[in-house]
């Protein structure tokens, strides 16, 4: 081997190790408690970057005991105002809360819109809170593929209660329940809310059901349409409680936080191995497609499987066929994950 490959290969060896080190580090941070590895681990995992799938399968063991929330309704209908009087509730009864904010993106610089701390400011010098907005970046129900992964952060970092707000878009606020323990559908008065929500196809995913405003016109007949779907609901099991509230003044929130606290009970007592069995394998497929497409993307950046990606680029190869040639050729599709998985944010 000539030297000059020698040498460059023991600059990327030692470079490997280097941030293998500083990765080491971070995670020690983070199980000591520290704030800021939390947040710069949570940043790796948003940016997608390449050490994202190896901080989660460090961290996995740690996660499960969290009870996660899901936060979610139409537009204006006061749920950043629940949030609040919920961590409020939760510190008074010494938990340890974290709030994941799905916030719109920015169409310049992609990020969040509405930033941490426009919200919520009563709680963010609170360290028994931590509150991170994240870009939906358009991603279906406003949740981008990195929120399942920092809420498993969340979890891990030793979080008692986490509350996902979601942007609050309608039919596509359904992928919450894939996230979330129990899924608090939030409401108004409003003329015909009640049953928008029901058109929505929110009723169907609600645990707990909030008529806030509740000091507004129309909000008994809401309830009583809410309260009719929740009867209407085929089979047996937990019958969703509709609550009426006034965040605003923090009329009504003890309720809620009692039905979520029974619902996480009912959860407990009436464990489904089947369905339980159905989102480990769906988050293993998910899982797998992600990091597949992100090294193929990656290992592509970097110039990998050059012969066939020149053949597309000169469109002499469609890509379909190149994607199947690839697959079809056992060492083409090793080396292309290889290369993808190699490939850091510094190279």
């Amino acid at each position: 081997m000539p030297v000059e490959s020698r040498h460059h290969l023991a600059e990327t060896g030692a470079a490997a190790n280097a941030k293998d080190a500083r990765l080491d580090a971070m995670l020690q941070r983070f199980d000591a408690g520290e704030m800021r590895a939390l947040a710069q681990l949570i940043t790796m995992v948003e940016n997608r970057a390449p050490e994202s799938s190896a901080i989660i399968e460090r961290i996995y063991a740690k996660t499960g005991h969290a009870q996660v929330v899901g936060i979610t309704g139409p537009p204006g209908a006061g749920k950043s105002t629940l949030v609040n009087r919920l961590i409020a509730k939760y510190r008074a009864l010494g938990k340890k809360i974290a709030i994941l904010a799905i916030d719109p993106s920015s169409p310049f610089s992609g990020g969040a819109v509405l930033g941490d701390r426009v919200r919520m400011t009563d709680h963010y010098k609170d360290n028994g809170v931590y509150i991170r907005s994240l870009a939906s970046r358009g991603s279906h129900g406003g949740l981008s593929r990195a929120a399942r992964e920092i809420v498993k952060l969340l979890d891990a970092y030793g979080s008692d209660v986490i509350i996902i707000e979601t942007v609050g878009v309608g039919q596509t606020e359904l992928s919450i329940m894939d996230l979330a323990d129990t899924t608090v559908v939030v409401t108004v008065p409003e003329a015909g809310d009640g049953v928008q929500v029901m058109k929505a196809g929110l009723n169907e995913i609600a645990d707990v059901f909030v008529v806030n405003k509740a000091d507004r016109e129309g909000a008994d007949r809401v309830k009583a349409e809410l309260e009719l779907s929740v009867h209407l609901r085929s089979g047996e099991g937990w019958r969703a409680p509709v609550l009426l509230t006034q965040a605003a003044v923090d009329r009504g929130v003890d309720a809620v936080v009692d039905a979520i606290a029974k619902h996480g009970e009912y959860l407990r007592a009436h464990v489904d191995a089947a369905r339980e069995s159905e989102r480990r394998t769906r988050e293993f497929v998910e899982v797998l497609s992600a990091e597949l497409e992100e090294r193929a993307a990656r290992a592509v950046a970097d110039g990998g499987a050059p012969g066939v990606l020149g053949e597309v680029r000169a469109g002499k190869l469609n890509p379909y066929s190149a994607a199947r040639r690839i697959l079809e050729d056992r060492k083409s599709l090793i080396d292309l994950i290889h290369n993808g998985s190699s490939k850091t944010e510094s190279d």
